[in-house]
């Protein structure tokens, strides 16, 4: 069974920031980056109890050099849905990872 990704406002708003920023680095850089968070969607929506545990409900996979990412999501098994809750910079606070 494969299941639909969904990412939810906050994670949204993460992605688009930083699709934005990368893409004002080096023209290509935000393609680069949407290109690889695609993939990796695809991937967890293929088998999301692949990546672990980070504490709940709350899993976790990095994004992929060399883009410093991780990103958190939910499995709404009954609805069949994966909800991407952030997009997260390494760099920030790790508690922030988790706010639903």
């Amino acid at each position: 069974m494969s299941f639909t990704c969904y990412l939810l406002p906050e994670a949204e708003e993460e992605y688009i920031t930083s699709y934005t920023w990368y893409e004002e680095q080096q023209e290509g850089l935000g393609e680069r980056f949407a290109s690889l968070f695609r993939k990796k969607l695809l991937q967890v929506a293929r088998n999301p109890y692949k990546y672990k545990v980070a504490i709940g409900d709350f899993r976790e996979t990095v994004l992929g050099k060399p883009f410093p990412f991780v990103i958190v999501y939910v499995i709404d098994e009954e609805q069949g849905r994966v909800l991407v809750v952030s997009v997260f910079h390494t760099s920030r606070h790790p508690k922030k990872k988790f706010k639903q």
